[in-house]
């Protein structure tokens, strides 16, 4: 019914309306709610409204770089996704990706989750003009601490679980929770605001729709990602029963010597509490821990009782109490931290070393294909051309 009433107000408004005559309350409601869905992709040149500066990060293909606005002298981080020109490529993001994260980037604000300011789009790239962070990584600062109480670090936790619990309100799921993507505002003030980054696998997890997938970063991917099975918010909820076992220890509970093992140790749920890295964790935070590392996603922890946990929740002065006592062995923590972006670093290489070897043989492959298409056509040209008559000899 209302919809059709909303046809008759356009159609009506389409035939008669005027520049000077006042429009209808519920076309205005039509067009607001309209322009609100609407992502705009200015077609314009970045470059006349922004000073590009120094790269800040890069990634599979998107580079991010400092940017400054003219008119206000403001300064954001640029987002440069390569688009991908074909379907046929594997080189850049497909279209409705970045459509995907731009839409629910438009739609989202939290004081504990990157916003978006502003969307460009050329020939071969979409820009996403973001808020600059420029606290660097939250594992990279606690690294640097001298000392590190539970305490401190669930005040640290308890953001993260703020800014999931505002997206998983909105039935959106992040996907890809890892330390990389957990930055910091601004690490020069005594408690650091959070920030989570990087929606490029994030979904809206709708009701009544089976979604299945297998993406995100293996070491902090939920055991139904690995096994194929219907994904929901919950895949998020084990992503950072992860980032707090990395936070406690430096070590990742599921990493293997290869891809393979550490899918396997997913799995299997494969993983324990070392005493070496432990032996100064309280059960309360190894409790949070195995209830978010739970494999049945129905009896996992959900984000609200992950953050009525408590760990992060005192329910009496003794929980409280064990939570301050309780401290994070900093030397195991860079240690061992060090050694997994190590191991993080190694693969990397080798990704990209198989990515340029791909990149070449597609290439190899396309310049083949112009090849052969030139000399079809030049063959083609041969049999249409005319053939020159023989004069017959006479003697």
């Amino acid at each position: 019914m209302r919809s059709s009433m909303l046809k008759h107000v356009r159609a009506a408004h389409r035939r008669a309306w005027h520049p000077t005559w006042p429009r209808s309350p519920l076309y205005e409601e039509v067009t607001s709610m309209r322009t609100e869905s609407m992502a705009v992709f200015k077609q314009q040149k970045v470059e006349d409204f922004y000073e590009i500066g120094e790269e800040l990060g890069s990634g599979q293909f998107a580079i991010v770089k400092r940017c400054r606005e003219k008119s206000t002298g403001q300064d954001f981080a640029g987002k440069f996704i390569k688009k991908r020109q074909s379907r046929a490529s594997r080189r850049g993001v497909r279209r409705e990706e970045i459509e995907r994260e731009v839409g629910i980037l438009q739609h989202i604000q939290h004081p504990n989750i990157i916003t978006l300011h502003d969307i460009y789009e050329n020939r071969t790239d979409v820009v996403l003009i973001l808020e600059l962070v420029s606290g660097g990584e939250l594992f990279d600062f606690l690294a640097q601490k001298e000392s590190l109480s539970e305490e401190e670090a669930t005040q640290f936790i308890k953001q993260i679980l703020d800014g999931v619990h505002y997206l998983h309100s909105r039935k959106i799921a992040h996907f890809d929770l890892k330390p990389e993507n957990i930055m910091l505002l601004d690490k020069n003030v005594p408690l650091p605001r959070i920030k989570l980054i990087d929606f490029g696998l994030a979904h809206k997890i709708e009701d009544g729709v089976e979604f299945k997938n297998i993406f995100g970063t293996p070491e902090f991917v939920a055991p139904e990602i690995v096994n194929y099975e219907p994904l929901g918010l919950a895949a998020d909820m084990w992503s950072i029963g992860v980032i707090t076992y990395i936070l406690l220890s430096g070590a990742s509970p599921f990493l293997g010597e290869t891809k393979q093992e550490t899918l396997a140790n997913i799995s299997a749920v494969n993983y324990e509490f070392d005493e070496e890295l432990f032996s100064h964790t309280s059960e309360l935070a190894k409790s949070f821990i195995r209830q978010l590392l739970e494999k049945d996603t129905r009896k996992r922890l959900t984000i609200q009782d992950a953050l009525n946990h408590p760990w992060i929740k005192p329910i009496n002065p003794r929980q409280a109490l064990v939570r301050r006592l309780s401290v994070i062995n900093l030397e195991n923590f860079r240690r061992q931290y060090i050694r997994r972006r190590w191991k993080m670093s190694f693969r990397i290489v080798a990704l990209c070393n198989r990515l340029t070897r791909m990149m070449k043989k597609e290439h190899r492959k396309e310049e083949d294909d112009l090849r052969c298409c030139e000399s079809d056509q030049e063959e083609e040209a041969i049999k249409k051309r005319p053939r020159a008559r023989k004069r017959s000899s006479t003697s």
